[in-house]
Order: structure tokens, then C-alpha cells, then sequence
């Protein structure tokens, strides 16, 4: 996994938003037409996963949750959203870094209505045994 530098981020631009403990920022890929209106909330500490943010960063993380959903809703107008941790590289987080996602969602999308846990539910995904737990 490799370390994100928060340092480097353009700070100038309408679509950067920062509190005393966390930034957040644009992360879609406008180039590919990907994910368009995606942002990401990051602790400014090098925290490596939530589970080890402080209440602060938490209570900062959900004011932040709140200004990115507004400007979101204002200048994408979605029809709905998921939010979400990547935890471990068998969670997907590839950046060592913590950051949650915020994703907007649209009715015309081909996985419109397809939330987090559809891709976990599917039966290529299905455990025999779980720790004798069958």
C-alpha cells in the first residue's frame, strides 16, 4: 500500500473543503466519466484506519459529512449515496491512510440500486465454514 500526502492536495479550488482535523476533497475521475461528484474525507493526523481516529476527528469527520453532502447536493444533484471505509488490503484500502468515501448515486446508473454489501452477497462470495460455524 502506498502513504497518500495530504500535503500536495490543490487547495485552491471550490471543491476543498477543511476543519480542524479533517480535509475534504474531489476524488472522482472526470476524465473517464467515473464516479463523478465523489469526495473523500481524510484526517489530517496519519492515522492509518478509523478505528484509530479520535472523537475529534470523528466529530469532524460528521460536520464534514454534512458541508460535502450540501455541495454535492447543490452542484450534482444526486438521487442518492453510499458512504464508506476501505479497511486492510482485503477491504480495499490501498492508500495507507484512512479516508472515507462519499459517493453519489444516480437512477440511470447501471448499478443503480445496487448498495455496499450487493457485491459481498453474491454467491461467488459464499464461505463454507466459518470458524465451525456452518
Amino acid at each position: 500500500m502506498k502513504h497518500r500526502d495530504i500535503k500536495n492536495i490543490d487547495k485552491s479550488n471550490d471543491s476543498y473543503f477543511e476543519n480542524d482535523s479533517v480535509i475534504g476533497v474531489l476524488s472522482d475521475d472526470l476524465k473517464e466519466n467515473i464516479l463523478v461528484g465523489s469526495f473523500v474525507i481524510i484526517p489530517k493526523s496519519q492515522v492509518e484506519i478509523p478505528f484509530d481516529m479520535t472523537e475529534k476527528e470523528w466529530l469532524d469527520t460528521k460536520e464534514m459529512m454534512t458541508t460535502i453532502k450540501e455541495y454535492i447536493d447543490k452542484e450534482y444533484k444526486p438521487d442518492g449515496y453510499n458512504i464508506g471505509w476501505n479497511i486492510g488490503s482485503v477491504g480495499g484500502q490501498n492508500i495507507i491512510h484512512a479516508h472515507l468515501h462519499i459517493i453519489p448515486r444516480y437512477k440511470d446508473e447501471p448499478y443503480a440500486g445496487k448498495g455496499i454489501r450487493y457485491w459481498f452477497k453474491q454467491e461467488e462470495n459464499k464461505r463454507e465454514c466459518f470458524k465451525d460455524k456452518c
